[in-house]
């Protein structure tokens, strides 16, 4: 699928994926510090992601991980930093909601430290029942030291 509005596009097309652009801004994010291109190239095939392209080049990306029927995960959204202020993380965001695939799901769930307002925007909220919610979270999967 690809949306259009201006110059941008965004594209579910795995072709237009820059796996350089989201490895080098995903292994300095605060989420993914230091992650293998290897790990980020597998990540990509096993979700549908949206490349948000300016001109052709890649500028921001989402990923989503579903069944396609009941939850998805929303994880690593992204607008480079010389984008960001120009409502692109919103409309790609709008782009993600829209999917066809993505529709009539029970639950969606994101991870955020600095993004709540934008998400609230698309009807996150914070968990109402935090206590039915485990995890196994190793947050130095990615360290040199492991």
């Amino acid at each position: 699928m690809q949306w259009s509005k201006a110059d941008y596009i965004v594209s579910t097309n795995p072709e237009d994926q820059d796996i350089d652009v989201i490895h080098g801004f995903l292994s300095q994010s605060y989420w993914a510090r230091n992650i293998p291109r290897e790990t980020v190239a597998r990540s990509l095939q096993g979700a549908l992601c949206f490349a948000l392209l300016h001109k052709g080049r890649q500028i921001g990306f989402a990923r989503v991980i579903s069944d396609s029927a009941t939850i998805a995960y929303l994880g690593d959204i992204f607008v480079l930093p010389e984008y960001q202020g120009r409502g692109l993380a919103g409309w790609l965001l709008e782009c993600v909601t829209s999917h066809p695939q993505l529709q009539g799901l029970r639950r969606w769930i994101l991870a955020t430290a600095d993004a709540h307002g934008l998400y609230e925007k698309f009807g996150f909220t914070a968990l109402k029942r935090p206590e039915i919610f485990m995890e196994r979270h190793d947050p130095e999967v990615y360290s040199a030291d492991r």
